[in-house]
């Protein structure tokens, strides 16, 4: 790292790195020297805009297949359906590196986002990056190892789909794709301890679960501050914190959002103690979940 290396830089150099363990190393350095003052500026003003990759530097050693193609994953029961879970997971934390520094890079600068945006999801691509490198090192444990299986890659697809549109993007990466996995994970947790491997299940429970809620938070509050900043939701200051009475302006916004972004209904059943938590009530879930999902 050069001494006026920027964020936006720093976080560029994340995604051009291929290797995803070395992604993750380079990851929590970077995090950590942002969060301590060592690198001042999170981008040039006066600089041009630095190019920010289509598609982050990945290695080809994993499989792709389409999301349809995937093999079934099954319940935890045998120590097959166990590697399988524990892969996928640690698939799905190595694209959450490289969105969490993709944000970051792609709008941070171009939205004038202040420096608690890019405080927040500095300690959310950190985050990311530990539980790649927890969940890749419990994978060897179980007698296996990332790349063993094959994976699908939907959620950069959808990173894809929302990369001109920062509502687009904290509305279906945070508050849809984050969220899901808050309603999937106590099911994922119970499995592996039902199938004795209270191992991998306290890791879950105690690390990855209450961090992904921050994430999911991570997105509402910054859709919420879109919204109040916009000239067009001016009513949006009213939101309040607590999540219970929420501007009907902003829900408005999220489900249009979502609705032009992402494909087809959200599935329930929801956490909504997770997602409570995370910010957000079933105002802005539910009318999504419906069957005719164009009304």
């Amino acid at each position: 790292m050069s001494d006026n290396e920027t964020l936006v830089e720093s976080a560029l150099r994340v995604l051009n790195t291929s290797d995803p363990v070395q992604k993750a190393k380079l990851g929590d350095q970077i995090a950590n020297n942002w969060l301590n003052g060592l690198i001042p500026d999170p981008y040039h003003s006066s600089q041009p805009d630095l190019n920010v990759p289509d598609r982050p530097a990945r290695l080809t050693n994993v499989q792709l297949v389409a999301p349809s193609l995937m093999p079934k994953l099954g319940k935890a029961g045998s120590l097959q359906s166990r590697q399988a879970i524990v892969h996928s997971l640690v698939h799905t934390e190595s694209w959450a590196i490289d969105l969490s520094w993709d944000i970051i890079a792609r709008f941070g600068k171009q939205e004038s986002m202040p420096r608690e945006f890019f405080d927040d999801f500095v300690r959310v691509a950190q985050d990311e990056g530990r539980h790649f490198t927890l969940l890749a090192a419990r994978l060897e444990e179980l007698g296996s190892f990332y790349g063993a299986l094959p994976a699908h890659d939907g959620l950069w697809d959808s990173a894809v789909a929302t990369s001109k549109d920062l509502f687009a993007r904290l509305a279906v990466e945070h508050c849809v794709h984050e969220a899901r996995g808050l309603d999937v994970l106590p099911t994922t947790i119970s499995r592996f301890r039902n199938g004795g491997d209270n191992q991998t299940a306290d890791l879950l429970e105690k690390v990855i679960y209450p961090e992904e809620i921050t994430h999911c938070a991570a997105g509402v509050k910054w859709f919420k501050y879109l919204c109040s900043r916009s000239k067009t939701a001016i009513s949006c200051e009213n939101v309040e914190d607590n999540g219970e009475e929420e501007s009907n302006v902003v829900i408005k916004k999220f489900h249009e959002v979502v609705r032009a972004y992402f494909r087809g209904p959200l599935k329930p059943p929801f956490n909504e103690a997770a997602r409570k938590s995370a910010g957000f009530g079933p105002q802005w879930y539910e009318p999504l979940a419906v069957k005719d999902f164009t009304q």
